[in-house]
């Protein structure tokens, strides 16, 4: 027979090896290039490709105050390699990061591109681990923190 201390030893670790949440690593959530979806007359935008839907009526509450002069516009979007998305639209002063929950998105960053006047026409590139965001004249290297550099 084993000890007691041996035995409760034994225990201890198999129930500790049970507990243990299995981790896959790297993952790779980088979407190699932006989407720019119409938002629908519900306010959704939706990518088949990814099998993507998201209602972005609260994002425009967000920005302007307003969640009825939605329909049509259109919403540029990418996510990075660890898997944050990142949105802004034509007039948009921000962009926003959000993170998948379940069942949808929570806003990790709003990043204030302008004070003043709104975007003429962005868009994103992907600069792993970075994401480039375009505005001309304008660029600007972004992470789910904010702006890391701004280029004229």
């Amino acid at each position: 027979m084993l000890p007691r201390t041996v035995f409760a030893l034994i225990i201890v670790f198999l129930t500790a090896s049970a507990c243990t949440t299995l981790t896959l690593k790297p993952a790779e959530y980088a979407w190699p290039i932006e989407n720019a979806l119409k938002v629908d007359a519900k306010g959704n935008i939706t990518e088949p490709r990814y099998s993507f839907t998201l209602n972005v009526k609260p994002l425009f509450f967000e920005e302007f105050n307003d969640s009825t002069n939605y329909i049509g516009k259109e919403i540029r979007i990418i996510r990075d390699k660890a898997g944050y998305y990142f949105l802004t639209a034509k007039e948009f002063k921000s962009v926003y990061v959000f993170e998948s929950v379940e069942s949808g998105m929570k806003l990790e960053n709003k990043i204030t591109i302008s004070e003043t006047k709104g975007m003429a026409s962005p868009a994103f590139n992907q600069k792993a681990p970075n994401i480039e965001l375009l505005d001309a004249p304008s660029k600007y290297l972004l992470n789910y923190t904010g702006i890391m550099r701004q280029q004229k």
